[in-house]
């Protein structure tokens, strides 16, 4: 078996490409259905977010499936292949492995460290497994990916530093007030960044949002969507006043506030200090503002400086998360590597007790005068006898299964014990149950299992 991912990513493809492969959450059960039915798929998970729509699968034949997933694409979003293959990236085993755990972790993100990712590759797993397109491999890999994760915001400072200018500038403004649940924010403009902005404040507990814009309509739409009030350019001077945190960002000529605008504010509030962020280019706030007493002034190239700076510092944190990748596939692969143990074990276990019930069978026929009770005497020393024998054994094939080796010493392991016909029974066992409950995909022979390529 073999673990692959296909996908698409804001790396490889624009908005405009990314946005036709969007799965509404209302029709991802459907589509794992549909992917799960594909031939050669055996366990599937869909990854989607707005920057990327990743399929995650177990296959058992790596090359022919990747043909299949891109014929279910092509169906499922009624695009032509020509027209989405250029923006595929494909990584097989090791490194699907290794891209699942980047992802988790948010060092495959736009925002590297970001925590949302988090949750959206716990959802989809779930979802994946309560829709049964999940098996043993992924309900492990999954569960292992979203446990490192957590770990790995943990025990790191990835997600800690502020990376981009909007969210630099809300920090900015935790330093000086610790929260805003009580402080009233007023936003100047109405564009991208402005609503950047205004996310940022509302998660970081501001409740009491102002927008002010040149169309007030403009400025009706964005504080909608948090709950805020709108006001006219022309009120920006009196809402000062009432302000605790001014954020502008206006693609205005000219400042939109000058020094004695806010020295005018500051007369009504002495006592009350008044948080400023520029971020607009060119500038909205008069630089002079920043001698007005209580005023405290910053613009985008002050927190350009800390984006940088944070930048690195994550980058930094980023590296102490790829040793606990490189850790945990290894505990995959001994995970996976002891697969087959139990499987052989049950095998031992079975012809042995085969043996037993002949020779008791046999011992019958030549003893017939013996009691019930000389038969149970009997029949426990002979198994107590065969469980001894085979205790050893058992417990050195549990010891060597996890090594690197592991897969050679179970071969050799079923060919001392002659278990190959014992094998194959139970194979044909596990694909009957799974063809009954779709919830299992076929669990290969010891053979079988060893051919994912995870060294």
């Amino acid at each position: 078996m073999h673990i692959v991912v296909v996908g698409l990513n804001y790396r490889t493809a624009p908005v405009e490409v990314r946005e036709r492969f969007a799965i509404a959450p209302e029709r991802l059960p459907q589509a794992l259905m549909e992917l799960k039915a594909v031939k050669s798929v055996l366990e599937c998970v869909i990854v989607g977010t707005c920057n990327r729509t990743e399929i995650y699968a177990v296959v058992d034949r790596k090359k022919i499936c990747g043909q299949h997933i891109r014929g279910f694409i092509e169906s499922w979003f009624g695009v032509a292949r020509d027209k989405f293959s250029p923006y595929l990236y494909t990584h097989e085993d090791d490194a699907a492995i290794e891209h699942l755990f980047r992802v988790a972790c948010g060092l495959d993100s736009m925002v590297i460290g970001e925590t949302q990712i988090l949750g959206q590759v716990r959802d989809a797993f779930l979802l994946s497994q309560r829709e049964k397109t999940t098996g043993m491999l992924f309900n492990m890999l999954f569960k292992q990916a979203v446990t490192m994760a957590k770990r790995a915001h943990s025990e790191t400072a990835i997600g800690e530093n502020a990376v981009s200018v909007s969210y630099a500038a809300v920090e900015l403004g935790k330093r000086i007030f610790g929260t805003f649940a009580k402080k009233n924010v007023l936003i100047v403009g109405a564009g991208k960044m402005s609503e950047l902005t205004a996310k940022h404040l509302r998660s970081g507990g501001a409740k009491n949002i102002g927008v002010v814009n040149r169309t007030l309509s403009r400025a009706a739409e964005l504080s909608a969507k948090f709950g805020g009030s709108a006001h006219a350019m022309e009120q920006l001077p009196e809402l000062l006043a009432q302000s605790d945190v001014v954020i502008s960002s206006t693609g205005f000529e000219g400042l939109v506030l000058k020094r004695r605008d806010v020295e005018a504010a500051m007369r009504l509030r002495p006592s009350r200090p008044l948080f400023m962020i520029d971020i607009a280019v060119p500038r909205d706030l008069d630089p002079e503002i920043h001698n007005v007493p209580n005023v405290y002034l910053y613009d985008i190239d002050d927190l350009e400086g800390i984006v940088e700076a944070n930048k690195e510092l994550r980058r930094q944190e980023a590296a102490k998360i790829e040793g606990l990748i490189a850790a945990e596939l290894e505990a995959f692969h001994q995970w996976y590597r002891t697969l087959g143990v139990g499987p052989v074990i049950r095998a031992l276990q079975d012809k042995a007790s085969s043996i037993h019930e002949e020779t008791l069978a046999s011992m019958r026929n030549k003893l017939p005068d013996l009691s019930e009770r000389e038969w149970k005497v009997i029949s426990k020393l002979t198994k107590s006898m065969l469980n001894q024998m085979m205790h050893d054994p058992i417990l050195r094939v549990k010891e060597m299964a996890p090594e690197r080796r592991g897969d050679e010493a179970l071969e050799q392991f079923i060919a001392l014990f002659g278990l190959e016909e014992a094998m194959q029974r139970q194979l044909r066992e596990r694909e009957t149950q799974a063809e009954a409950d779709h919830s299992e995909a076929p669990v290969s022979s010891i053979r079988n299992r060893g051919s994912m390529t995870l060294a």
